[in-house]
């Protein structure tokens, strides 16, 4: 009989499961959309039932495929999105939608955790006071709907509660922890100073958990209803950004993710919980035991392309970017900052906008199409400049996303990175990674590192073009004399926009 286990991957817009087998084959897949809720400008909010909908879906349609006609289902885990705000009461019921990793309206408790913290903040969460986080949204909670926080018996983050649901228990692991301002990133626990600096009670953190720690099994009647045999482990699970760097093999010094999906991440592995960026870029806890990651982000990264594509009426990809290979490097002179939804790193800065550079007349479609490529890429450089900068050397870059979906694209980002560049072949994402977690913790390999040497399939290598490289070493200080020479533009026209 077959042993499968299942990574379930709860996105910002659908949730989807893998089915995969010892060999790290997908047998079977499933995804279901959920909406997103926009009540008031910069609100970003869902209902945690219709991600309980959605899991339960997914599973009834794995359940019902081939593979488990004569195969048994062994474990499942989880990856989430970060920082969601899930608050519930006494009984562990939801007391108000879930607020989102992308809702901004706390910006005033980010400064109040500032003004409370200073470096603080730094030394014990290692990460700075943005709106994305949860701890801003427990305050602004607690300001603004105080009736709702007096019944707020504990928090979890999305894929927590999903779990919950599952299996009857309440956990959060150390990586999505990490992404609340509420853990002693170094130390892997609940920071008893930032509680006690906001009047938070300590009951309000549920307990830690290892990412590939089992917490439970999938409750009898769900498993029944789903068509899944047998006692099924249910394990704890990681944040998509570390689910996504496992499910890439980034578990050892020296290589860097790079995924370009709607944001993008570059994003390395680190063993030393002392290294110190200054919070310049993310550093949380890993989804292997005892280890970190860090990560600079680019709020619009496959965006860009996106609205692009939009901009030239909806061409197909290939039509889109049909003539950009022909293109030099540097795109004839044409710079594009992407700055479409402002930016994160290395600005955090919500009222910075996008901007073509250099674009005149004998520019085309083919031009500004590589330009958009290859300012996507100069902003993850920045991040992979700052790893540098402190002393960290890149032997390799991973490229996930529709990011590595271009040869053209894949080749930019070899000569902008100086490095070689790997595409995978069996590229699943975040829920690659929970599916390792799974596989990881049920023991059908001793580590994660066994696991990904098994379930990993690397691609082709891009190597660097020396020339290109050249003309991209000199591009990139301009590329980045943009933001200062653009900001005073930007907020000018802040009132301006719709």
């Amino acid at each position: 009989m077959s042993e499968y286990v299942i990574g379930i991957d709860l996105g910002t817009s659908s949730v989807k499961a893998l089915l995969v087998d010892r060999e790290g084959n997908v047998a079977a897949e499933a995804s279901r959309e959920y909406p997103l809720h926009s009540p008031k400008a910069g609100w970003s909010e869902q209902d945690p039932e219709q991600w309980i909908e959605g899991t339960l879906a997914v599973l009834r349609e794995l359940g019902a495929s081939d593979a488990l006609r004569d195969g048994v289902v062994e474990g499942i885990s989880f990856s989430g999105q970060m920082h969601g705000l899930v608050l519930l009461d006494k009984d562990n019921r939801p007391l108000r939608p879930a607020i989102l990793w992308n809702d901004t309206r706390t910006t005033a408790q980010c400064r109040e955790i500032e003004a409370k913290l200073g470096s603080k903040l730094l030394d014990i969460a290692r990460n700075p006071a943005l709106e994305g986080f949860t701890l801003p949204k427990l305050l602004w909670v607690r300001e603004q709907e105080p009736e709702i926080f007096g019944q707020a018996a504990l928090f979890l983050l999305p894929k927590d509660y999903v779990r919950y649901r599952l299996c009857g228990t309440l956990h959060m692991d150390y990586s999505d922890a990490a992404g609340t301002l509420l853990l002693n990133v170094p130390e892997r626990a609940w920071s008893a100073e930032i509680l006690e600096a906001f009047g938070l009670e300590a009951s309000l953190c549920p307990p830690l958990a290892e990412s590939s720690e089992q917490t439970g099994a999938l409750l009898p009647k769900l498993a029944e209803e789903a068509g899944l045999r047998g006692s099924l482990a249910v394990f704890a699970g990681g944040a998509d950004n570390a689910c996504g760097a496992i499910g890439a093999g980034i578990l050892q010094e020296g290589e860097a993710l790079c995924s370009i999906g709607t944001s993008g991440v570059m994003l390395s592995y680190e063993s030393d919980r002392g290294r110190d960026y200054g919070g310049k870029v993310h550093f949380f806890n890993h989804g292997e035991k005892d280890a970190y990651y860090s990560m600079g982000v680019t709020l619009a990264a496959g965006y860009s392309m996106s609205w692009f594509r939009r901009l030239m009426g909806g061409l197909p990809y290939e039509e889109l970017l049909e003539g950009a290979d022909q293109v030099p490097a540097g795109a004839g002179g044409l710079l594009f900052a992407p700055y479409l939804a402002g930016e994160r790193t290395p600005h955090a800065d919500a009222a910075i906008r996008a901007s073509f550079i250099g674009l005149d007349g004998s520019h085309g479609r083919s031009h500004m199409a590589r330009a958009v490529m290859e300012g996507i890429t100069f902003s993850l450089n920045e991040t992979l400049q700052m790893y540098r900068e402190a002393g960290k050397e890149m032997s390799a870059v991973i490229s996930i996303g529709g990011g590595a979906r271009n040869p053209l694209w894949l080749q930019i980002q070899a000569d902008i990175f100086r490095v070689p560049v790997t595409a995978l072949a069996n590229e699943q994402g975040p829920g690659m990674g929970a599916a390792m977690l799974a596989a990881a913790g049920c023991g059908w390999y001793g580590d994660l590192r066994e696991c990904a040497a098994a379930f990993v399939r690397r691609g082709r290598t891009y190597e660097p073009n020396a020339a290109a490289a050249d003309v991209y070493e000199q591009l990139f200080p301009v590329y980045q004399q943009v933001y200062g020479a653009t900001r005073s533009l930007s907020e000018a026209l802040m009132p301006f926009r719709s």
